[in-house]
């Protein structure tokens, strides 16, 4: 018997698992955080100049909770996950560092930092407390977590704020290429495959979301907050499972719509396309719309719609720009739904013949143990 037959994962499964477990650790430093990503999008959808009532005191705080609040949250979170309280600590402290390093929203930095200062303290703790004499353990703590945390901080400062910061530049440099050259669309190739992967905050926060804030407070308003927020592409797949996929998978789809385009809850349709994977190609052709269609129309949002739901994008929609967003909406999902039901059509019919087969094989191996007399 093969290893495969045996069960043993194979070497493209070790390495899905791997990006998915990538990717789950870096959803796990940002939902617990999505409700200031949200006051940060109301605040700055209500009151910048061109919000739903402007106000130019009340939208001071768009600045500060973008660039410092929201960064030092994530990286106290990632720091948390890998060492408790001590982790978080020093985790807040090492994204400062990141934060000041740099001249855009440090996202990506602070998941980067953040886990990576909370397991040197680990490591460190690990090897020294064992050791620690009675009565000095507050001592030994504190001081071992400020001097960790100022090198670290050092550390993000000269390291991974500049690194981060050139790769944004790079990425940048990659979606002003698309743009200018009206090729946007295509960056949804690239976008929804790493979204079912469950890299989907790592791009929406990490990439996307920094450039959008920098073009926003140039211009009000940024396409790139809805390129892979966008709930359509999901719902269209969703939408084909319902009405072609497998008869025991239907009864879960109405509420996995619910889940994911009301409650923006994307991750609910992953396991959907991971469970039959030409799917990807009606989520990069629903994405691919939904950006050609916000192009055309001028689209954009003031933040990121965070959750991805349709109350978010309606939240953070300029006054008055409503039209694009939802238009995109609804032809990204008319296009996923299409092309999905048309790919899950193929492939049961591919698949009929095969099970005919099996179907055809069983049978005759039941008539040939029926045959064997009992004694055999």
């Amino acid at each position: 018997m093969s290893a495969v037959a045996a069960g043993a994962p194979t070497p493209q499964a070790g390495w899905r698992a791997r990006l998915q477990k990538v990717g789950g650790n870096m959803a796990a430093m940002v939902m617990p955080n999505i409700g200031a990503f949200l006051a940060w999008g109301l605040i700055t959808a209500m009151f910048i100049e061109t919000g739903w009532t402007p106000n130019e005191s009340l939208a001071e705080m768009v600045g500060p909770m973008i660039n410092f609040l929201l960064p030092i949250l994530i990286g106290y979170t990632a720091g948390r996950l890998v060492h408790d309280q001590r982790g978080a600590v020093i985790g807040a402290i090492a994204t400062t560092g990141v934060i000041v390093g740099s001249e855009i929203p440090m996202f990506l930095g602070a998941m980067i930092i953040g886990p990576l200062a909370a397991w040197v303290l680990k490591e460190f703790d690990k090897v020294v407390q064992p050791r620690i004499k009675a009565g000095f353990e507050m001592l030994v703590n504190n001081f071992s977590l400020g001097i960790l945390g100022m090198g670290m901080a050092i550390v993000g400062y000269l390291v991974i704020g500049p690194v981060v910061s050139a790769l944004t530049d790079v990425l940048g440099n990659g979606v002003d290429f698309l743009v200018t050259n009206s090729l946007l669309p295509l960056a949804s190739i690239l976008v929804e495959p790493a979204k079912v992967l469950f890299l989907n905050n790592a791009i929406n926060h990490g990439v996307f979301g920094p450039l959008g804030a920098v073009e926003a407070e140039e211009l009000g308003k940024s396409i790139m907050f809805m390129i892979e927020t966008n709930p359509g592409p999901g719902l269209g797949v969703l939408i084909a499972f319902w009405l072609a996929g497998p008869r025991e998978v239907r009864p879960s789809v109405p509420g996995a719509m619910i889940i994911h385009f009301l409650g923006g809850i994307h991750e609910i349709y992953f396991p959907y396309i991971l469970m039959k994977p030409r799917l990807i190609l009606a989520a990069i052709a629903g994405g691919a719309t939904g950006v050609a269609t916000f192009m055309i129309t001028g689209a954009g949002l003031v933040a990121t719609p965070s959750p991805g739901s349709i109350f978010a994008y309606l939240a953070v929609t300029p006054r008055g720009g409503f039209f694009g967003p939802l238009l995109g909406i609804a032809l990204s999902t008319a296009v996923a739904a299409v092309v999905g039901v048309i790919l899950l059509k193929l492939g049961a019919t591919e698949e009929a013949p095969a099970d005919l087969e099996a179907a055809a094989a069983q049978s005759k191996a039941n008539k040939g143990v029926r045959a064997q007399p009992s004694g055999a």
